[in-house]
């Protein structure tokens, strides 16, 4: 009997083994973890772990499986035959952009080549080679993505003419926007760690019928690390050590992410810290940009002192700490479970282009400083997949987000310090569904947000330390809400033509009260209830195996937030944003036509044109407080201005790329931008749009074999003269360059940089890159930092 039963129990494990097969990159030979696996339906899903196993058993011998995985191309055999072949399964890396998967359109996989819409993916291994310090510096790695910065704990995005609330941050499928986000340049990207990014997708254009209010410009999505299940016996324990070193700003970057799964759970825990010093600029460029003096207090006197070197900008550094915890569950092939939680928080961090504005040809400010930017993300998630009546797979998400910020500011020779602080609560529902059906694929679901914003305001006289009530800068214990359902259908109606289309319906409701004892306002609360219908229609047509394209039509709106109903502050010297609660929606439509060429994924490009015309623009104009233009505003006379549905605009451009391999090791790769744009003014004229980049690229020449990469590449921006100048930037002279005629405009720039890395053995990754090579001297367009001059910056990871 003890006998029979061991056979029994043999003959059980040696089946149960033979179920088991491994996942390889096809180059390489290495293991690749959260490949999917999955039947034709759906009903079976499961993920490689780490070493890239996963068990066959639950699918029948003549059974079709799928592999899929974001950077290979997907593959599909049956059981039998993967079983025949050794128990290996071989991916080829995708090297076609059409092959990959995208997750960013429907918050569900798609093939790239069927999605209307131009995304932009980079993931981890090119974030990696990119050595970003911040996740600004990675979205502007793309050659896609514009990035301004006021200082350096910043980082303020445009894309297509558009920045700040009228593009959309999510990460983990959870909206990042909130009701205070502003419409001028933003760092809350600087909050999302680069080092725990997996994978990051940028829809370029709207995104209104997936993610709602916000998304005219485009959505940036930012998926941080995935822990992964193993089917090896007591699990799979893994981790990655990384730190960097920059020269410019001395940055000194350290961080542990360690992971563990086994075949039921999953965990990933995850650290990074960074000190980053003062910023030092080049040597070859406008001198205006040069730090001559600045400010500090000493005895209880502010002083101006002469800063022993000119390029170096001083105050900018800050130090940021970054952590990530996540958990999954999955009891069985149907259910998944998750659970992220994401923290940041900075130290305190200046306010450079507000510390070298003057006055009477002295320095305005002696402080001007934010608070530590914090930001709290708890995310659950439920993922379900089968061959249901309604879905073939269901995902639920139910986040809470806390934000706290604040603004700290005291003019030269004032014992006056002024404070604001705002913290906002952020509750989210998603309910998401797919479902299949013969050559089409159905989207649809629903949202609910809500958020409460908390405003203070306080002053302190750094002589006596007495503390005074101050003004807020938004109205305190404001509401926003928003409800929605979206539909979203792809139709597949031939392999070689796709139509996708859509449409979301969103209903807003802001509450806010006005403090009467601080200004003596026209009106005591705002209330307002509104909706936005959007729509989208797109085809991709593969017209044949060289030649694809790509048309898109929609809509998008944005709907009045906190920030532009009930916001109090100075944007300008002499000039004071107060509260408006009479405004409606701003709405966007949006034609786009891309084409794709693809010469046997030897020479690729992609073109793509766009045209958006924005109506009843949100914009900031004149105005007045109960028939005065003028008020008093932190001891100054300040010009009245409020934001108002008083314009439109239009933007148009186009983008470029080319890819073209010489051999398998060395490749180029090109992106170039223009945009155009114009805003409507009170007298019926128009002007620059404030937002409309200028003309800006870039080009790498890689060599890559198994071991090491070589990457030479440049970067560049067009000019924008005085004439062209938005009228909101011809305000701010002082971020600017100054030509011969006095005026103010952003001249061109370019860089040279090199960029190296080096797999020793196959735990040790090391990384050296040189920056802009001929060390020159530039601030990208509105921008009030100067960039780095040469910049040595030297990486290593070592996984385990």
């Amino acid at each position: 009997m003890r006998l029979f039963t061991s056979l029994a129990l043999l003959l059980v494990f040696s089946y149960s083994s033979a179920q088991k097969i491994v996942v390889l990159d096809k180059e390489t030979k290495q293991p690749i973890f959260n490949v999917a696996v999955f039947n034709k339906d759906k009903s079976k899903h499961l993920f490689t772990g780490f070493d890239g196993e996963a068990d066959l058993s639950q699918f029948s011998a003549g059974e079709i499986i799928f592999f899929r995985h974001v950077s290979h191309t997907e593959f599909h055999a049956t059981k039998r035959l993967i079983l025949q072949q050794q128990n290996k399964v071989f991916l080829e890396p995708s090297r076609n952009e059409l092959t990959e998967v995208v997750l960013s359109v429907s918050r569900f996989e798609q093939n790239r080549r069927k999605v209307p819409q131009k995304v932009v993916s980079i993931n981890q291994k090119e974030i990696l080679a990119s050595s970003p310090q911040t996740a600004a510096d990675l979205l502007e790695s793309t050659g896609q993505v514009f990035v301004q910065k006021s200082q350096m704990g910043g980082g303020s995005p445009m894309i297509r003419g558009f920045s700040t609330n009228r593009l959309l941050i999510t990460v983990d499928g959870v909206r990042m926007n909130t009701a205070i986000f502003r419409g001028g340049n933003l760092q809350n990207v600087i909050s999302i760690d680069p080092l725990t990014i997996e994978r990051t997708e940028v829809v370029l254009g709207p995104g209104a019928i997936t993610f709602g209010s916000d998304a005219i410009g485009g959505v940036m999505n930012f998926y941080t690390l995935t822990p992964a299940f193993s089917v090896a016996k007591g699990g799979n324990f893994s981790g990655k050590a990384y730190t960097r070193y920059a020269t410019a700003n001395e940055e000194k970057t350290g961080h542990l992410s360690l992971t563990y799964g086994n075949k039921k759970w999953a965990f990933l825990s995850g650290v990074t810290f960074s000190d980053f010093g003062d910023m030092q600029m080049g040597s070859h460029g406008p001198s205006e940009y040069l730090r001559p003096e600045y400010a500090v207090r000493r005895d209880g006197q502010d002083l101006i002192v002469e800063n022993e070197d000119p390029k170096v900008q001083k105050p900018t550094g800050y130090e940021q700490l970054n952590l990530l915890q996540k958990i999954r569950f999955k009891p069985t092939e149907e259910y998944d479970f998750s659970l992220g939680i994401i923290y940041s928080t900075t130290s305190d961090f200046p306010r450079y282009d507000r510390l070298y504005r003057k006055k009477n040809g002295n320095l305005r400010a002696a402080e001007w400083y934010y608070g530590p930017q914090e930001w709290l993300q708890t995310n659950f998630q439920l993922n379900k997949v089968g061959n249901g009546k309604f879905y073939n797979e269901s995902k639920l998400t139910a986040a809470y987000q806390f934000f706290e910020e604040s603004r700290n500011d005291r003019n030269f020779g004032d014992e006056i310090l002024y404070h604001t602080k705002e913290q906002v609560d952020a509750y989210s529902v998603n309910l998401d569904f797919e479902k299949d059906f013969i050559r089409t694929k159905l989207y649809y679901g629903g949202e609910y947000v809500f958020n409460r914003v908390n405003s203070m305001g306080k002053e302190t006289n750094i002589l006596t330390g007495n503390v005074f009530p101050g003004t807020s800068r938004y109205p305190d214990d404001a509401t926003w809400q928003s409800l929605a359902a979206y539909g979203n259908l792809q139709w597949e109606l031939n392999p070689e033509l796709t139509l996708q289309t859509g449409a979301r319906y969103n209903f807003i409701l802001l509450k806010a009260s006005f403090d009467e004892s601080i200004y003596d306002f026209p009106f005591l609360d705002a209330d307002l209830k509104t909706g936005a219908l959007t729509g989208s229609a797109g085809l991709t047509w593969l017209q044949n195996d060289i030649l694809g394209w790509q048309l898109n039509l929609s809509t998008a709106f944005r709907a009045p937030n906190i920030d532009d109903v009930g916001k109090i502050f100075d944007s300008a010297p002499g000039l004071v944003v107060v509260p408006n609660p009479n405004l409606e929606p701003e709405k966007a439509y949006n034609a786009e036509l891309g084409l794709k060429l693809n010469f046997d994924r030897v020479v690729q490009f992609d073109l793509a044109g766009y045209y958006t015309l924005l109506q009843d623009a949100l914009v900031r104009r004149d105005f007045n407080l109960n028939g005065e233009t003028t008020i008093d505003y932190h001891g100054e006379p300040s010009r009245v201005q409020a934001i108002q549905n008083s314009a439109k605009a239009y933007v148009y451009g186009f983008e470029a790329g080319a890819k073209i391999r010489f051999s398998n090791r060395l490749k180029l790769t090109s992106q170039v931008s223009l945009t155009e744009g114009k805003e409507e003014q009170d007298d019926g004229t128009t002007a620059a749009l404030r937002h409309a980049a200028p003309f800006f690229g870039n080009a790498h020449l890689v060599w890559e074999s198994k071991d090491l990469r070589f990457d030479l590449f440049a970067e560049y921006n067009g000019e924008i003269s005085a004439e062209e100048l938005a009228p909101s930037e011809r305000d701010k002279d002082y971020l600017y360059a100054i030509n011969e005629n006095g005026d103010p405009y952003a001249p061109e720039w370019y860089t040279l940089n090199f960029s190296s890395q080096y797999q020793l053995a196959k735990m040790v990754l090391l990384t050296a890159t040189l920056e802009n090579i001929t060390d020159q001297r530039y601030r990208t367009y509105s921008s009030g930092i100067a960039a780095a001059g040469r910049n040595l910056i030297l990486a290593v990871q070592y996984s385990f």
